[in-house]
């Protein structure tokens, strides 16, 4: 095939994936529970306010003086207001007047706010400060008392007032897209899409507003919920026309004669907080159901994207055979390559990577930084960053091939059997939680224990990280814990379930020397103790040298050396690994810490 051919067939798969993810986001949104409960419940609303007219059984402004205050019954099924007019009818006709106020609200904000944002971050320069100082000056403005001020210029009619508010709302939209512009139009993916001749338009419409669109549809949900607010909160005010029935205007009638009929106040208060609450769902189930489909169809910037074939890459040259995997070997990778970008502006960050990790075995994964030992790890785990993906080659762990796993099943293998410690631990626990919750969150989810039984396993996993005050840990947030104390809960996180597989990403840089050797003595026990198989990733030779049994060395990508740790420090082979060695290898330290680490294991 040509390369102009294979090139038309990849951009058509691209294009049908994206066309035919449509669908899918509704599956992928009722098979969520609570997506589907929120899309029920506001189907329900608009149909009802939709055939009001139809379905409503009495006039929503005939008065009887008989019925006023009425408990629900047959005549009128909700009971009857203050002034004896049918509760029922008056909420479904409201629902309809109360949404469209709302959606116009909306509508003005986004086509605004989007608009402007698109173009202030793609273009930037004068548009730019003209948008942010508009978006300012909106902001500054106390939106309820211009529209009080308004209601006075133009009259009781709600609508006006809606599209100013939603002027007003515009600057969120317009902040938002403008930061998450900033953030994609410097991507690769984008300067690919300019070099190959796509215009702006194009791109902005297709390939920027793709990539936000998750945020922008949960923003929209929140302004929904909003204008529904002010709405209904202007006209409890007494503002709007009287004549009109809203929810707002309902819950003010209901205050006004509570002592008559007080349990009208119920119904035009649950239908705000219940229409609000499910938009609110809603937008995250829709959010996070793009999310799952862009996983599925290979449009994701992270885990689950495609593996592209070595023949559609004609600037790499054909991969030598692999070699035969170790004896016991729990992971074995050949031929891995992974890249970041699109079409022209593609870069090659791993080239053709072989290693193996056995059971009960430290591989150290060294080299200088840049060098692509993390995004190597990462690339195991599947946490590859936006636009990275594996261009070629194989991960096979305990004899599973990892590059054709969906994102479900490497989750399910996350955790469980392959687990994973990052580097700089303060930073990748969440500040807004207790320490405890963090770990046994997982552990539920993951383990499936109950919450006492989860309680009770993260302190038996704190105590045996070698933390003195276990339950002291669990009960503090992590601004409260060292930075050596944060790692070890990390650690105990990591083996919680016993895994195969551990990846420890640099996990000494941030700490001290002491605590260094802290935690080195606390892997290695851990390790000798459940049998796993570790990946250490660092730079540091000396960590190398007292932990690892073996040593891959990184350059530019590739493994230029593997050996036995001792053998390698010994007789290093490689130019590379002598340039790592030399400086380090003048000290008697570090050659008495390698025979130090032999003499451990």
């Amino acid at each position: 095939m040509s390369g102009a051919s294979r090139t038309a067939v990849s951009r058509t798969a691209v294009e049908r994936g994206r066309d035919t993810a449509r669908w899918p986001v509704l599956r992928s949104v009722t098979s969520d529970a609570i997506g589907a409960t929120a899309l029920l419940v506001l189907l329900i609303v608009i149909a009802l306010s939709l055939l009001a007219p139809w379905i409503a059984p009495n006039d929503p402004n005939l008065v009887r003086i008989d019925m006023a205050g009425a408990p629900p019954g047959v005549e009128y099924l909700l009971g009857g207001d203050g002034a004896g007019r049918d509760i029922l009818s008056r909420l479904l006709i409201a629902g309809g007047f109360t949404l469209l106020g709302a959606f116009i609200a909306v509508a003005v904000s986004v086509v605004i706010g989007v608009v402007t944002g698109l173009i202030a971050g793609y273009f930037g320069r004068s548009f730019d400060i003209a948008a942010n100082t508009a978006s300012e000056a909106l902001m500054a403005l106390p939106a309820m008392i211009v529209l009080l001020a308004l209601f006075r210029t133009l009259g009781s009619s709600m609508y006006p007032a809606m599209i100013v508010f939603g002027v007003m709302l515009s600057p969120l939209f317009f902040r938002l897209v403008r930061g998450l512009v900033i953030g994609v139009k410097n991507e690769l993916f984008v300067d690919a899409a300019r070099v190959s001749g796509i215009g702006d338009a194009r791109i902005i419409g297709r390939h920027i507003l793709i990539a936000i669109r998750e945020p922008v549809i949960v923003q929209i949900a929140i302004a929904g919920g909003i204008a529904i607010v002010m709405q209904s909160g202007l006209e409890f005010l007494g503002l709007g026309d009287p004549r009109i029935p809203t929810w707002g205007g309902m819950l003010q009638d209901a205050f006004d004669d509570i002592s008559v009929s007080p349990l009208s106040v119920v119904w035009p208060g649950a239908s705000i907080g219940i229409t609000v609450a499910s938009l609110a769902l809603l937008g995250n189930a829709v959010r996070d159901g793009l999310q799952r489909v862009d996983d599925r169809n290979g449009l994701a910037g992270r885990a689950g994207l495609p593996i592209i074939p070595d023949t559609a890459r004609a600037d790499h040259a054909p991969t030598p055979a692999p070699a035969p995997a170790l004896e016991d070997a729990i992971l074995a990778v050949r031929g891995l390559r992974v890249d970041y970008g699109t079409g022209a502006r593609t870069a090659e960050v791993v080239r053709g990577v072989d290693l193996d990790v056995r059971r009960g075995e430290v591989l150290g994964l060294v080299g200088e930084s840049g060098s692509g030992k993390s995004q190597t790890a990462f690339a195991i785990l599947g946490l590859l960053g936006p636009g990275g993906r594996i261009a070629g080659g194989s991960i096979l762990f305990d004899g599973r091939e990892l590059t054709a796993v969906t994102p479900a099943e490497r989750r399910k293998l996350l955790g469980r059997r392959i687990a994973y410690v990052p580097q700089e631990p303060l930073s990748n626990l969440d500040p807004s939680f207790r320490v405890g919750f963090q770990l046994v969150e997982p552990l539920k989810a993951v383990l499936g224990l109950s919450a006492d039984q989860a309680e009770r396993r993260a302190l038996e996993l704190l105590a045996a990280v070698g933390l003195p005050e276990p339950r002291r840990v669990f009960d503090a947030y992590p601004h409260e814990i060292s930075g050596g104390m944060a790692q070890r809960v990390l650690i105990a996180g990591a083996i919680a379930c016993d895994p195969e597989l551990l990846i420890a990403d640099e996990v000494t840089a941030a700490l001290d020397v002491t605590t260094q050797a802290e935690i080195l003595d606390l892997l290695r026990e851990l390790q000798k103790e459940r049998s796993m198989g570790v990946i250490l990733v660092t730079h540091d030779i000396g960590v190398v040298a007292d932990l690892c049994d073996r040593v891959a060395v990184m350059q530019d990508g590739r493994i230029v050396e593997t050996g036995d740790v001792i053998e390698l420090f010994a007789r290093p082979r490689h130019p590379y690994t002598r340039m790592l060695l030399e400086p380090e290898l003048d000290d008697s330290p570090l050659r008495e810490s390698a025979h130090h680490g032999e003499a451990r294991r």
